[in-house]
């Protein structure tokens, strides 16, 4: 179990560190970078702090190596992970700071900390991840083994169809891999549908064992990223959806969130409860085995060949494939993503292909409405989560 926590006062960071570890479940850490310095403004970041401001996370690049160092001491060891997530298209400053603090294990990539976060050119952000990765490579010399965590399973957060979601967080992987990287981690975000997430974790950990067998690799999931239930109640039975899910994928981690998350940055005894309520719903449940949904795994397997089809560079396979089509996320407005793609939700609540683009797959035969979707739809696909967790509640009252 790992939170999403951050704050820049190095007390509370170290405060919120010492509570997950202790927290009643198996707990991993985590040092959240705050927005000013995921986007590179390192001098708003420097006056909040002179200005003892708040941030919505640690500011490594602004602390010094030692007082990260300190704020780690007696924390981080080998049965104590330290895992530094930040949302940046352009990590280097992030991963040369975290690497003189003592830290080896990140996450992000090329195309899910680009497309989401930034207006940089893809073909840049690919340079500057290919340079992290090998930092990070380097590590090795030190006897530590550097970990680097795919974000690609959860871009946009919501209403992309699991066969991209599958497929990007494999090549990102495969891009770290050709960059010197040993130990990698794949994601995957709850969507809207239990079932068919059982199925696509399924097939995510079919195509990795084939593709990735080379690596040390594992699973881990997201709790829903998209629009969280607004009531408390709503957003718990979410998160004991998605600790069920991860028990019955068998995945290795999985990321929490709290039931404030409608409302407010959640405090550190707000994460250390989530955390606890969620290794007590995966512990009661256990593991029930899959199949692998074969669509999910055919359509994600087709993606990843066309790409890899383009060039043996998988960097620039990755910005070709966006040139051409072959890589296409719906609903991203990032000016290097074609856009042609869209998904929908099916009268199960399932998320589909709708308009492919120019990828190598088709959309749903099912699909019986108009090819454009309205605003009007739209909205409503991206709230349903949220409208289906509290309004069953109001139904059961």
């Amino acid at each position: 179990m790992q939170p999403r926590m951050g704050f820049s006062d190095p007390l509370l960071m170290r405060a919120g560190l010492a509570a997950t570890r202790t927290a009643r479940a198996a707990t991993a850490g985590t040092v959240t970078v705050d927005s000013y310095t995921r986007t590179g403004d390192l001098a708003a970041a420097a006056t909040a702090l002179a200005n003892r401001q708040p941030l919505n996370g640690y500011p490594i690049v602004n602390h010094s190596a030692e007082t990260t160092q300190h704020l780690l001491a007696g924390l981080h060891d080998a049965d104590f992970p330290v895992q530094v997530r930040h949302g940046s298209a352009n990590p280097v400053r992030i991963i040369t700071s975290m690497i003189a603090a003592g830290l080896s294990a990140t996450e992000g990539g090329p195309i899910s900390y680009c497309l989401p976060y930034s207006r940089m050119p893809l073909r840049q952000a690919v340079a500057e991840w290919a340079r992290s990765c090998r930092l990070l490579s380097h590590q090795r010399e030190t006897g530590a083994e550097p970990h680097l965590e795919s974000f690609g399973g959860c871009m946009l957060g919501q209403l992309c169809p699991p066969s991209m979601l599958i497929a990007i967080t494999v090549l990102e992987a495969m891009f770290f891999r050709q960059n010197g990287l040993r130990s990698v981690s794949l994601s995957y975000a709850q969507q809207t549908d239990f079932g068919q997430d059982h199925g696509a974790i399924a097939a995510l950990r079919a195509i990795a064992a084939e593709r990735l067998g080379d690596l040390d690799w594992h699973i881990v999931l997201y709790t829903y990223m998209g629009l969280f239930p607004a009531s408390v109640a709503g957003a718990s039975r979410l998160q004991a959806d998605a600790a069920t899910l991860a028990a019955w994928s068998g995945v290795d981690r999985l990321i929490v969130k709290t039931s404030v998350e409608a409302r407010r940055l959640p405090s550190v005894a707000e994460n250390v409860e989530a955390l606890e309520a969620a290794a007590a719903v995966a512990a009661a449940v256990g593991g029930v085995a899959s199949p692998v949904d074969d669509r999910i795994r055919t359509e994600a397997e087709t993606i990843i060949d066309s790409v890899l089809d383009l060039r043996d560079d998988i960097g620039g396979a990755l910005v070709e494939a966006f040139d051409r089509g072959r890589l296409d996320v719906p609903y991203c407005l990032h000016p290097d993503n074609p856009g042609r793609a869209t998904s929908r939700l099916d009268q199960h609540g399932r998320l589909q292909w709708l308009e492919t683009g120019g990828l190598a797959i088709s959309g749903d035969p099912q699909a019986s409405h108009a090819k454009r979707i309205s605003s009007a739809h739209l909205l409503e696909s991206l709230s349903y989560v949220r409208r289906r967790y509290d309004h069953d509640l109001v139904e059961e009252r």
